[in-house]
């Protein structure tokens, strides 16, 4: 069976799982993290796989998604311009008037409430009728 047949026989999340594995080091266990901890700030996100490899999480529209690229795991909020920061976590794509983003290096700590704060206020974003 080629690659992607294989592929549309499974659900974005074993895709999910699969990336994560195939990494195989500290971008894996990012990866890892992030996802559980998006889980965790909003239990009904659904995942999805797009782009060749990327895993997406929607509520009532894109979320955000999980990059691993060699040198960090990158995690880009659709509407993250129009987010509050407190914490400060968005470190890249920070000229656009959309998107942000955040990159996590080797041996960061992701300072994992104001991550789940971020998901949430993303999630409250995308309501129907919220402005943003």
């Amino acid at each position: 069976m080629a690659k992607s047949e294989s592929q549309e026989s499974k659900s974005p999340s074993e895709l999910i799982d699969e990336r994560i594995e195939e990494l195989g080091d500290w971008r894996g266990e990012t990866l890892s993290r992030l996802r559980a901890l998006v889980k965790e700030a909003e239990p009904e996100i659904v995942e999805e796989w797009k782009w060749r490899g990327v895993p997406v999480w929607y509520h009532n529209g894109m979320v955000c998604t999980g990059e691993a690229y060699k040198d960090y795991v990158k995690t880009t909020f659709a509407k993250g311009a129009a987010l509050e920061d407190p914490s400060g976590l968005f470190n890249s794509s920070l000229d656009g008037n959309t998107r942000r983003a955040i990159d996590f290096r080797e041996g960061e700590k992701i300072d994992e409430e104001a991550l789940k704060a971020l998901v949430r206020a993303a999630v409250a974003l995308n309501k129907p009728g919220a402005r943003g």
